[in-house]
Order: structure tokens, then sequence, then C-alpha cells
């Protein structure tokens, strides 16, 4: 009797312990959310265009198939994105911030108005290493740089805040081998500048040609839009006759500031990140999800058609340059606050 009642225990103990256990593996995270990626840029310029189309496709490399939706947080020049991405944004891997990255190198040089450290985000990666050039109207009646170099009369051009490329890029210019620049700034994104130079109220834009060739594709058919010089240290592959900024540097204290200031722009311009502290489990299945999204041949093919350039860099990767940006030396930091206050 008593063997039969430890035999019932043991078989009603097996069944609730069957009923306890799972009989499927538990959902992914990400089943049935959604993730925000903030674009500290206004819709229409290239921020918000690289946005898109990577949130078009990048649900499909995380597990549970998560929707991505965009939201438009412009000001301050990106600003107030990357500060919320870090200060207001729960650490939750459902907010991915994009801004400008140039505002790494201001808060070295410790702009007001940062609430962020760069140490501190989690960085995703980038879909394109920027290659600034400058593009001015054709109706300037400016044809060359030499011929701009010799101008008594500024050109105006549009910016949208410091940290920007529109902005930094010109005033470095300025600074060094003294090109005749008006900067107007404040726009809330490069699309709002491109209606101001549509409208006459500006002649110029410092810009990514990724970005020239995606939004302001009309401006460059007509020839409405001409590239005068690039801020690269080589020519790009598509543009074999425009000169270089520094080629027009006449010493070795200007060839350095145009180095840091503008050669090193390109691979921080576009950085994809995570607030503080987000779990390390979501980070590397969000990390993974972008790099197989930048090879994804429907994310490379929307991107063509968008003709948004993909030259990518891991989070892993980007993490150390945004490190190395934290080493520079004290001198060369003050001389470019100086330039670009």
């Amino acid at each position: 009797m008593k063997a039969l009642f430890a035999l019932s225990l043991t078989t009603i103990s097996f069944v609730f312990l069957i009923a306890l256990s799972p009989t499927e593996p538990a959902a992914p995270f990400y089943e049935g959310k959604s993730i925000r990626i903030v674009v500290g840029a206004a819709a229409g310029g290239g921020y918000d265009t690289y946005a898109r189309v990577i949130a078009r496709h990048m649900g499909r490399h995380i597990p549970g198939n998560p929707s991505i939706v965009v939201e438009n947080m412009a000001g301050a020049g990106s600003l107030i994105a990357a500060n919320h991405t870090f200060k207001v944004a729960k650490p939750d891997g459902l907010t991915i911030g994009h801004f400008i990255g140039g505002l790494i190198l201001q808060q070295v040089m410790g702009k007001p108005g940062i609430e962020f450290d760069g140490r501190k985000f989690v960085y995703l990666g980038v879909p394109a290493q920027d290659n600034t050039v400058l593009g001015i109207a054709s109706n300037s009646g400016i044809v060359t740089p030499e011929q701009w170099l010799g101008s008594n009369t500024p050109l105006k051009f549009g910016g949208v805040g410091p940290g920007s490329a529109a902005d930094d890029i010109p005033k470095v210019a300025t600074a060094t081998i003294g090109l005749p620049i008006q900067l107007v700034t404040g726009y809330k994104g490069t699309s709002l500048v491109r209606l101001a130079f549509n409208n006459g109220e500006v002649q110029g834009l410092a810009n990514s040609w990724e970005s020239f060739k995606s939004t302001w594709r009309r401006e460059l058919e007509t020839g409405e839009l001409k590239i005068i010089l690039q801020a690269l240290p080589k020519r790009h592959a598509e543009l074999p006759t425009v000169p270089l900024i520094v080629d027009y540097a006449k010493s070795a204290e200007a060839k350095t500031l145009i180095e840091v200031g503008i050669h090193n722009y390109g691979s921080t311009a576009r950085p994809f990140v995570l607030p503080p502290g987000t779990a390390k489990d979501r980070v590397e299945l969000l990390r993974k999800a972008f790099t197989a999204t930048m090879s994804d041949p429907e994310f490379v093919a929307d991107a063509k058609k968008a003709q948004l350039d993909l030259n990518p860099l891991t989070g892993q990767e980007l993490e150390k340059i945004i490190a190395s940006v934290y080493k520079l030396d004290g001198s060369l930091v003050e001389k470019l606050k100086a330039i670009l206050k």
C-alpha cells in the first residue's frame, strides 16, 4: 500500500513538473515590439533618408522581427536628439539615436548645452563614411576655387549647427585657406537648406557627396549646383577633376588643422547609437542586425535606388575611432575651439 502511495506521489509530481516545463522556447524579446530611430534632423535630408532605408530592412535581422519607425527630432544641429538619446531614452534596446557625429568633437571642445558623454554611448555603426564636398550656386559666377579665393564678396553658406559638416567645415576652410564664406546657420536639416538655396537665401553648402547625390539630385542634374571643392584627403573617384581644400593650405599648421577638423569628420559623421547601459545581449543582437543589414541584398538595392552610397563601419570599429577623438592633443583642441566657436 505504501509503495503504491509513493508511486502515485511520484506520478503526480512528474505530471506537475511536465505542466510547469515549457513546451516551446520563450518568445524573443523583440517579438511584437517596435524600435524607434530618433533622427536629429528634419525629414527629407541625408540623415533622415539613411535612417528610413535602414528602418525598412533591419527588423528582418532581429529575432522576433520588430517593426522599426523613424521619429524626427530636429533642432540645435541635432543636439536635442543626442541629449535625448543619452538622458531620456530608456536603455531597453527599443531606442536608437542617429545624430551628427561631429558633436563628439564639440563635446571635447566644451560646447555649452551638451549633456552627453560620447564615450558612454553604445555604437551600432555607420552606414557610410561621409565624403564631404562644397557645393555652390552656379549663378554665383564663381567657376574655380582660385576665383573664389580672390573674391572680396563671401558666399552665403547654409548651416545646421556646430558639430555638423555644414558648419564646421566652412569654418575650418575659412580659417586655414581663407575661403570667403558667410555662414547662415540654424536650419533644422539640409533639406531646409536646400529650400533656402532654391529660394536664393543661401548660395552654398558643405554636405556629403552621398547626400548631395540623393537629396539634391535635381539641382545637380540641372547644373544649378556646382561641386567646387572636396573636403577629403584625396579626390573621390566620381569627382576626379574637383580640387581638394588641402591643396590650398600654405602651412604645416593649416594642413594639420584640415586633417583633424575636416578629413577626420567623415568616419564618425553618421553614428547609430544606443543609450548608455543598454543590456549587453540586446546590444549584441542589434549590432549583428545592423552589420547584417549593410550586406542585405534588398537593403543594398533600396539604398542604391535612393542614391545612397554605402561604406559602413561596425560598432566596434566606430567605438575605437570615437575613443581617439578624446585623446587629441590639448593645444590642437584649443586651436580648433577658436575656429569652431
